[in-house]
């Protein structure tokens, strides 16, 4: 009854290797690739293989403090290969567990979008009238307005409402959900627009003359037809997710020092940079850049793979 779904055909590509091939033959995609899963992986397995914990107290000691990198400095000393900050804390061993927390935000951030977006579009696009404009025109509304600055009104008005030691504490879940607000509009949009090409094709006409719900018919015929263009939007708001964050922290409205992620030990760095004291911001800063970048690439190879068009 149903015609084959986007996601169906994006499996039936990848069965056949035709995305692998893609994949295998630009060696732009295959060094990102290679680095975000080394990023990730060391990330997520800090507890593990970093030479340091960072944030306990008990093991840090004042004397370890501004120890410079030892590929830059014959003082530098091999326990603390990217050199330490003020506090003593090992710069690698912070960036491993600052990058985790980054991407545990970006992460959630982007299922919070998808989730939102994608059921405001569906709903929007199937039933039309005014549920469709009264939507789009909100949608139409945030778009005039920068992803950054909605997060911050956002992050403004949960930290007006509850004390600072109880937003500190949940500080991490008021970013998600900001950030998430921020990008439901481009998966709204999206979706709508194949939802009205989808909902008059025979295969959903069918479903109604069995009976079927509208919210059946939405997720189990018209969802799977948009996952493709979803897919890629997210891989893509993965990398501006992850730079939102990074800049809420670092303008100190983010995340707390207590629970640092890139943007926050890039914002502790930058306080002494007048000082010398490069290492402290540049490397968190270069991490940053480089999961960024690969996110991105990703995400532009996945959009050109699933694009019938650029086959």
């Amino acid at each position: 009854m149903a015609e084959r779904s986007a996601f169906g055909q994006w499996l039936h590509y990848a069965a056949d290797s035709d995305i692998w091939w893609s994949f295998k033959s630009s060696a732009t995609t295959v060094i990102a690739a290679a680095v975000t899963v080394l990023i990730v992986a060391m990330a997520f397995l800090a507890p593990v293989i970093a030479p340091h914990t960072p944030f306990d107290p008990s093991t840090l000691s004042l004397s370890d403090g501004l120890k410079p990198p030892v590929l830059f400095s014959p003082d530098g000393d091999w326990s603390f290969p990217l050199g330490t900050d003020d506090q003593g804390r090992d710069v690698l061993s912070s960036i491993m567990y600052g990058t985790r927390l980054s991407l545990i935000v970006g992460f959630a951030s982007v299922v919070v979008a998808m989730v939102i977006g994608i059921g405001l579009g569906l709903v929007s696009g199937y039933f039309g009238g005014a549920v469709d404009a009264l939507i789009m025109r909100i949608a139409d509304v945030q778009l005039t307005f920068p992803a950054i600055l909605v997060a911050l009104l956002i992050d403004g008005v949960v930290r007006g409402l509850i004390s600072v030691e109880r937003h500190d504490e949940i500080a991490t879940f008021v970013i998600i959900g900001a950030i998430g607000l921020s990008f439901w509009v481009q998966y709204a949009r999206t979706v709508r627009g194949s939802v009205l090409v989808e909902k008059n094709k025979e295969y959903v006409q069918a479903a109604r003359v069995i009976g079927l719900s509208p919210v059946l018919i939405m997720v189990r015929h018209v969802l799977p037809n948009v996952t493709g263009p979803v897919l890629v939007i997210a891989t893509i708001n993965l990398g501006l997710a992850i730079i939102t964050e990074a800049t809420l922290s670092f303008l100190g409205v983010g995340l707390p020092s207590t629970q640092p992620s890139l943007g926050t030990l890039i914002r502790l760095g930058n306080e002494l940079l007048q000082s010398g004291e490069w290492w402290i911001t540049v490397f968190p800063g270069a991490t940053l850049a480089l999961l960024v970048l690969a996110v991105n690439l990703l995400g532009d190879w996945l959009r050109d793979a699933l694009n019938p068009k650029l086959r």
